[in-house]
């Protein structure tokens, strides 16, 4: 297991602990992370499981801030995302919105029940954004609790771009995920499975703009499009073999540390 700042990573998984220990470190004030993700086609080159990242990215980012200071422990992951495009993927799961806003709302009400009120969400698909923010502000309103989210890719996309990242590999299927999936499991990946997108495709007869989009008239429409008739292959981007372990790296360390640095955060104000 890696090591950050002389920590053992796996020492801060809740599942390897046994439960005194879990509970004086809680009750000594440790933040607790909740990493998410899907098990969704991300094209033939990178595993389906972000999720898989999203608990890396979590155990780096408790390893962090307790190396600074600030104890931090992490949950199994939610390994489901939110239903949208990727329904029919062979393998793949997601689940309706309802039911993963009551899951998420759930599993943090059951950590405030039993000491923990200080807690992060680290979410690694974008399609469960909305069960997320819902389940927190329930939260909020029934509990009073404040619960934020790290939403991996809407900042690592962001992160993508402002580190120089080719615009061609940006999109589904490509980067940011795909540069820090060869990072943080590279033995997952299958660079030499990498390439190009498909040709184009329509819809309805009319131009597919992006994922549950297409253009008519001048203007966007909203269709229920599935992945493979806007991805075939999972692969959205223009070219995925503009990604690199090297980039994903970068990505990965300011993420890394801004999720650090709201842990200490979520210290200091409760």
């Amino acid at each position: 297991m890696n090591d950050i700042a002389g920590h053992d990573i796996a020492g801060h998984e809740i599942a390897r602990l046994t439960a005194p220990e879990v509970a004086a470190r809680i009750q000594a004030g440790a933040v607790v992370l909740l990493p998410m993700g899907s098990l969704e086609t991300h094209g033939p080159q990178a595993p389906m499981g972000d999720y898989l990242i999203a608990s890396e990215i979590s155990r780096r980012i408790a390893a962090t801030a307790t190396a600074a200071g600030t104890d931090a422990l992490v949950l199994p992951p939610i390994p489901f995302g939110g239903e949208d495009y990727f329904a029919g993927v062979p393998g793949g799961i997601e689940l309706p919105h309802a039911l993963l806003q009551g899951l998420v709302e759930e599993v943090l009400a059951r950590m405030v029940a039993t000491g923990c009120r200080r807690l992060l969400v680290v979410n690694g698909h974008a399609g469960s954004i909305m069960a997320v923010e819902s389940a927190c502000r329930a939260l909020r309103r029934r509990l009073g609790v404040v619960v934020p989210s790290l939403h991996l890719w809407r900042v690592g996309g962001a992160l993508h771009a402002e580190l120089g990242g080719p615009a061609a590999s940006a999109g589904h299927g490509g980067d940011p995920v795909y540069s820090v999936a060869l990072h943080v499991v590279p033995e997952l990946c299958r660079p030499e499975r990498a390439g190009p997108r498909a040709p184009e495709a329509s819809f309805l007869g009319l131009p597919i703009t992006n994922f549950g989009t297409i253009r008519c008239g001048g203007v966007e429409f909203s269709a229920p499009i599935t992945v493979e008739e806007s991805a075939p292959g999972g692969v959205g981007c223009a070219d995925n073999r503009g990604a690199s372990a090297e980039r994903g790296a970068a990505i990965t360390q300011r993420i890394v540390a801004a999720g650090a640095a709201m842990v200490a955060q979520l210290k200091a104000v409760s």
